[in-house]
């Protein structure tokens, strides 16, 4: 089940660099800007990857997964309704980097204690695997609908499917009360 959510929600995630670009084609910002945008969103990530892994060691991993994508659904949506330049670049960036603090490590804690210990390693290693597939597909998937549709429409196809996506992994991630025998 939490290989299926990990999965599932990968595939609704279309990837950093299509979000940078567009930021870039809505803030209209030189093209020499674009190599730091990254760094925005990583220096989030560093601020709260910690912050996040303690949460999730309080009130368990679940929580803070499913609000890192919503997190991740939140900077989707703020592309999709504004063009205000500081809010929008601010925003996204923020949100992406809460997104990687809040799903990154608590991802591996939420399947550790569900794998048996002889076979941990090759679990983990099977989910990033599956994780990373599912992204693959998605980003590829979103760059041909982008070249089909066009940024904006495109855009709305993944706010829909990472909520979709997302409300599935409600349902599918184990409650800490009730824990799978399997991932």
């Amino acid at each position: 089940r939490i290989f299926g959510a990990a999965a599932l929600l990968g595939a609704a995630t279309i990837g950093d660099s299509f979000l940078y670009l567009l930021l870039q084609r809505r803030l209209d910002f030189a093209v020499s800007w674009f190599p730091l945008l990254p760094l925005g969103a990583a220096a989030i990530y560093l601020l709260l990857a910690v912050p996040a892994g303690r949460l999730g060691d309080r009130i368990g991993r679940r929580v803070p997964f499913l609000c890192g994508h919503a997190a991740l659904l939140g900077g989707y949506v703020l592309l999709l309704i504004t063009d205000a330049g500081p809010v929008l670049l601010v925003g996204v960036l923020l949100l992406l980097g809460v997104f990687y603090a809040a799903t990154d490590g608590v991802l591996m804690a939420l399947a550790g204690p569900v794998l048996p210990a002889a076979r941990r390693a090759s679990g983990m290693a099977l989910l990033q695997t599956g994780q990373a597939l599912s992204r693959l597909l998605a980003a590829a998937g979103f760059g041909a609908a982008w070249t089909l549709w066009g940024d904006h429409s495109a855009l709305i196809a993944a706010v829909v499917a990472l909520a979709v996506a997302l409300a599935a992994a409600v349902f599918l991630l184990p409650h800490p009360e009730r824990q799978p025998s399997r991932v």
